[in-house]
């Protein structure tokens, strides 16, 4: 049976009240939301957006979605990890930082806005999933014990997995740092000699004491490193970081078993939303404008993550008349995601598009 997408167009550059209305009018009329139940306790997932960066999903559409929850009588939150990169939303404190200034404020959104700090173990729960490639998956224990969720994602490219929609927004976005880090690369953290200092902040960082400081530079055994990527957010000279083309085979299907992870026990308690708009060849993980590649096409509604994410690919290499993700990543092939996450139960490849 074919999963129902819904879609409402939007032309390029449409104003934020223009999208408002429409937003509005796709919650109402795909009833997408009517899943919540009252007294229960939603998560909303999104990404803020890095420093300089402009693709996300704006406050003010937040405003309506969690307004739409707070009509089903429920209590929403508005949440995103931490990355496993350097910069502005490596930690808690900065995350959130950076998410007031882009505008994610209970005043704007009208819901809290929580990043959890994935160096606590409390905030951290392992979820066995016995799948090809990940046994027991790290994910953030907000996003598992919420009562619903709903994923809400700006449809862009990728360098590492193609496109990024419903998918990577669960499967990667939910992920604490330690997962991430599983999830992108085969092997542990490196360090670069020519940027370490031997400052030592990693040595004093590490939770099982995996580092050591040898000729004033920064030596990680293997043997002992759990990959947690505590060292990676705490040193402030870029020095140690993951490399990032080991892996690059998998990478897709280890993010959707780790979507399986966090979806696995929300069977017919979940929603998704995919902003295709202001398309871009990469992530909003990048600190600069990006420039679109493609048309504006819409917002898409759906109760499945796989159809929306297929939908929101094919009408973008439609308008296109080609595909776009291909040419802009050729190493990289992005339907990979959306057949394992069929393959493994998340969703159908087959829609039906219902145009509102």
């Amino acid at each position: 049976m074919k999963s129902k997408v819904y879609l409402i167009r939007l032309a390029n550059l449409e104003k934020v009240q223009v999208v408002s209305d429409k937003l509005k009018r796709l919650l109402e009329e795909s009833r997408v939301l009517d899943f919540i139940q009252p007294n229960t306790k939603v998560a909303v997932k999104m990404h803020f957006g890095e420093e300089g960066n402009t693709g996300f999903v704006k406050p003010e559409y937040l405003r309506i979605i969690c307004a739409r929850i707070f009509a089903q009588k429920a209590r929403a939150f508005i949440s995103d990890t931490n990355t496993l990169y350097r910069g502005r939303r490596t930690n808690s404190i900065d995350h959130l930082a950076l998410a007031y200034e882009h505008g994610f404020v209970r005043q704007a959104t009208g819901a809290e806005i929580i990043v959890p700090d994935d160096t606590k173990k409390e905030n951290v729960i392992t979820v066995p999933i016995n799948q090809k490639f990940i046994k027991a998956a790290k994910v953030a224990r907000i996003f598992v014990e919420a009562d619903a969720l709903v994923g809400v994602s700006h449809f862009k490219g990728h360098m590492m997995t193609g496109f990024g929609g419903a998918l990577k927004n669960i499967g990667m976005g939910c992920a604490a740092r330690e997962g991430k880090l599983r999830q992108h690369s085969e092997v542990l953290p490196i360090v670069y000699p020519e940027k370490c200092t031997g400052c030592a902040e990693c040595e004093k960082a590490c939770p099982v004491k995996a580092i050591t400081i040898q000729n004033n530079k920064s030596v990680i055994a293997g043997t002992k490193c759990i990959g947690c990527a505590t060292c990676i957010a705490v040193c402030p000279y870029s020095a140690i970081d993951v490399p990032w083309g080991s892996g690059a085979a998998t990478i897709q299907e280890k993010m959707i078993e780790y979507a399986w992870a966090v979806l696995k026990n929300k069977k017919g308690k979940t929603g998704f939303l995919n902003f295709a708009i202001k398309i871009t060849k990469e992530c909003d993980c990048l600190a600069k404008d990006d420039l679109r590649v493609a048309p504006d096409i819409g917002i898409l509604a759906s109760i499945d993550p796989v159809s929306i994410d297929q939908a929101s690919f094919d009408l973008v290499n439609q308008i296109c008349g080609k595909d776009i993700f291909q040419e802009l990543h050729p190493q990289r092939d992005g339907t990979l995601q959306l057949k394992y996450a069929h393959k493994l139960g998340l969703g159908n490849l087959d829609y039906e598009l219902i145009e509102l």
